[in-house]
């Protein structure tokens, strides 16, 4: 995908409403539909919705928005589950519903329910998504719960796929690793592999030591990041991109199945992850029955 089909992808998505401004209890869901345009070509888009639910792990509102594909039908064969972190970011930037409509109108790939989750900006972020147990029990014990109990979304782990870039990379690897009964399938976009546990900079690369070391979990892995993601933190664990292929080597000695890419050009940003993150879905579903 180019940079300037990127941009149209973009343009094609609508403003979104703002969310309620609070909700009281884990089952006080507000919800909200969020009007889109249809996407160029009369290609049928799925129904996006914002709500807001009490996170009662960190007790307080948080904002999550649903897609759901084309045909959608509460009843039936479950639909395949894909949830993806700094969720604003993701209809935003990224436009997957978008990607998401085009995919399956297209036969790429098989019809999915998206959940994307809000994760706020600076220390609210790092909150969430560094090696954060309280993260992981929102998720697996309020969220993923939830979502099943109101939307057709299948139950097994093989079929739901957990993602995100950077820091939220970083977040879904930990959550499938804490929750393999729930997160069969990882694809972490420029994962931030150098931090330390909660979110600290020590010890370094702290969850590839964790992937090294415990009993080796059935989870599959699509890692990727721009061979021009030089950058560090100043931990003394070099560059994203060699931690990135330090997590892929020990995936691949302890047995794990890895697809790993370097992207050719590839930088820090929106553009980067937006322009792979089409074929690495469909390499995510290339052997699932449609």
């Amino acid at each position: 995908m180019t940079r300037i089909r990127l941009c149209c992808l973009v343009a094609a998505l609508a403003t979104f409403v703002a969310p309620p401004a609070h909700a009281q209890s884990a089952e006080e869901i507000v919800g909200t539909e969020v009007n889109r345009r249809l996407p160029e070509g009369g290609i049928a888009a799925g129904r996006f919705a914002q709500y807001v639910i009490f996170d009662s792990t960190y007790r307080r509102p948080r904002r999550i928005w649903i897609y759901t594909p084309p045909g959608y039908r509460a009843r039936g064969t479950p639909n395949n589950l894909l949830v993806v972190f700094d969720g604003e970011d993701y209809f935003n930037s990224i436009p997957l519903p978008l990607i998401l409509d085009t995919l399956l109108a297209a036969k790429k790939t098989p019809p999915f329910v998206a959940v994307f989750v809000d994760d706020s900006i600076g220390k609210a972020r790092s909150d969430d998504l560094s090696n954060q147990p309280r993260f992981a029990a929102f998720i697996g014990r309020q969220l993923i719960p939830w979502v099943r109990r109101n939307f057709n979304v299948t139950r097994k782990a093989d079929r739901t796929v957990i993602a995100g870039f950077s820091n939220g990379g970083l977040g879904a690897s930990y959550i499938a690793f804490k929750r393999p009964d729930l997160f069969g399938i990882v694809y972490s976009q420029s994962g931030a592999f150098w931090r330390g546990n909660e979110g600290g900079q020590a010890p370094v690369e702290w969850l590839t030591s964790q992937y090294a070391a415990a009993e080796k979990r059935e989870t599959r892995f699509v890692l990727d990041v721009g061979d021009q993601e030089t950058m560090t933190n100043g931990s003394g664990s070099g560059t994203l991109v060699e931690v990135n292929r330090r997590m892929r080597d020990t995936l691949l000695k302890k047995g794990y199945s890895v697809s790993y890419t370097e992207i050719p050009g590839g930088r820090h940003d929106a553009v980067n992850w937006g322009s792979r993150f089409p074929a690495a879905l469909v390499e995510i579903t290339s052997d699932w029955n449609r």
